[in-house]
């Protein structure tokens, strides 16, 4: 009678690999030892070998593994041999499926070289499987916690812990957990800002780069060769520019030299799957590299994004006030259209939703009128900042800056007092329970607010001393707004760019009558404030 000639599939695998373009090391050195066995055994042969390189064990969704089943399901194998049983896979409960159901119902012999265990030869003793799987899985959850762990350390601490970094930047070759600018597309990414900030539409930006011959993103990586996420949405050949890319670059804090990590989870170590994460699990460290767009920019491009910029028909250009006029009665979005009269267009700003929301009456206020009137409130805004500045220039500047300090410090009397206060009730609090004043819960529950409250009056105080530190300094931030005004000293007319850069709502109350607040409103005034009390 004839030796039974076991066709046998060879299977590979190692859960982490840096050079994904290479077969590792270890790799080689599980073929050696299989290679080896195979060769000492007289019964079986190798039909073919599978390897997942760089894949974890926790899931059985694995390529190679999946292919190798099938040769299984087909009958071309009917032996698989692995190193050991973690080769094989660490989740014990589907390890335990295979090994107990899937395998044995189409008859494969399964060899762990390492563990001993050859199913033929009644040496896949169940207990010791299953003990050795429990380990693996153990192995796993732990390897899990520790990794996730050190992640969120890198995090906290603003080291870059991403794969594959934002368009404008690379990672440094110094250091692979910090960003450097990559100047072309930084260049690029400037000038996404910029078309935005003079009143372009995301859609009219992607379409102006595409038609220069911009690469996308995307493309620019493949292109210079360099880590591009790979299976997503925009993982697709000859992506072009688009209005989503655009938003995308515009709504990144990572521009200003912020890092906004942690994002996104998976549930625990078995399943892949992301999951959106709360915000305030997001570890966000600010200056963590050098920005490429200013905060100033950043903040005004996002909101210029969420006005409504309809734009002219078949122009490149949006209305002048589009998403900044509203109405004095509902507070809605002013809507500009055309009224032709004797063979001219004049145009008109009124409100859309009059009769819905009850607006008193329809105000339909004149386009030339508007621009008139707005124009010389804008020029009277530049000027009152121009005067403050110049107040504030030498020796009057410092005074304010000493009077701002003075703010500051009391400020941080107030809150220092507070803090004393909360210190003195939760010296009182554990008598309260004693004496039976309070019950437990309530105890816990005013500790725990105690905490909270003290917490927040500490992350006040210092915030105040690093203000205050920069009033007397001379590095207030809250003075740097004068540089935006100053930038239109010579503005004569209006357009897109200085209206978005300067004006923050203009509120129609009636044809005579507008509510216009300015960017830095609160700063202005504070200002003014504070220089009316020096005078005094």
């Amino acid at each position: 009678m004839s030796e039974i000639i076991y066709r046998a599939a060879e299977y590979y695998r190692l859960s982490h690999t840096d050079d994904k373009s290479s077969e590792s090391d270890s790799i080689a050195n599980q073929r050696k030892q299989l290679k080896t066995f195979i060769d000492s055994q007289s019964d079986i042969e190798s039909v073919s070998e599978w390897v997942d390189d760089g894949v974890s064990g926790i899931l059985f969704d694995r390529p190679s593994f999946k292919q190798m089943m099938e040769e299984v399901e087909s009958g071309k194998v009917n032996c698989i041999i692995v190193k050991d049983l973690s080769r094989f896979g660490r989740e014990y409960i589907e390890t335990g499926r295979y090994l107990r159901r899937i395998l044995p119902a189409y008859g494969v012999r399964f060899i762990a070289i390492n563990d001993g265990v050859d199913t033929l030869k009644d040496s896949g003793d169940d207990l010791i499987i299953s003990i050795k799987t429990v380990m693996n899985d153990a192995y796993c959850r732990d390897i899990s916690v520790k990794t996730r762990s050190a992640l969120n350390v890198k995090r906290e601490n603003g080291d870059y812990v991403g794969a594959c970094p934002v368009y404008g930047y690379r990672k440094s070759d110094d250091n692979n957990n910090l960003l450097v600018i990559d100047e072309y597309p930084a260049s690029v990414v400037r000038d996404i800002f910029r078309m935005k900030i003079e009143g372009l539409s995301a859609l009219k930006i992607s379409e102006s780069l595409n038609n220069l011959g911009v690469l996308s993103p995307l493309e620019y990586k493949k292109d210079r060769g360099l880590p591009h996420p790979k299976g997503g949405y925009g993982d697709i050949e000859g992506a072009k520019w688009s209005p989503n890319t655009i938003l995308r670059i515009i709504n990144d804090e990572t521009y200003t030299g912020t890092l906004v990590q942690g994002r996104q989870g998976t549930y625990n170590y078995k399943i892949k799957d992301l999951v959106d994460k709360p915000k305030n699990e997001w570890k966000r460290v600010e200056n963590t590299h050098d920005a490429i767009i200013s905060r100033q920019d950043f903040v005004l491009a996002r909101r210029i994004s969420r006005l409504d910029t309809r734009s002219t028909p078949g122009g490149n250009s949006v209305y002048l006030f589009s998403g900044i006029l509203i109405c004095g009665s509902c507070g809605a979005r002013m809507t500009r259209k055309a009224v032709p009269y004797k063979g001219e267009k004049y145009h008109y700003y009124y409100c859309p939703t009059t009769k819905k929301r009850g607006c008193e009456k329809a105000t339909m206020l004149k386009e030339d009128v508007l621009h008139e009137h707005v124009l010389k409130c804008v020029k009277a805004q530049i000027i009152n900042v121009i005067s403050i500045d110049t107040i504030m220039a030498g020796s009057d500047k410092q005074q304010a800056l000493n009077a701002l300090s003075r703010q500051y410090l009391m400020q941080i009397t107030e809150n220092e007092n507070k803090l004393a206060e909360l210190t003195g009730f939760r010296a009182t609090l554990y008598e309260s329970m004693v004496t039976g004043m309070i019950t437990k819960n309530e105890y816990a529950s005013f500790k725990a607010q105690y905490n909270t409250d003290e917490a927040r009056i500490r992350d006040a105080i210092s915030l105040l001393q690093q203000q205050n530190e920069d009033a007397l300094t001379g590095k207030c931030e809250r003075l740097r707004w004068i540089e935006q005004f100053k930038n239109f000293e010579s503005l004569t007319d209006l357009d897109r760019r200085a209206v978005v850069n300067l004006i923050k709502s203009i509120r129609v109350v009636n044809k005579k009558e507008l509510h216009i607040t300015f960017n830095y409103q609160a700063d202005f005034d504070k200002a003014h404030s504070i220089i009316s009390e020096e005078a005094a």
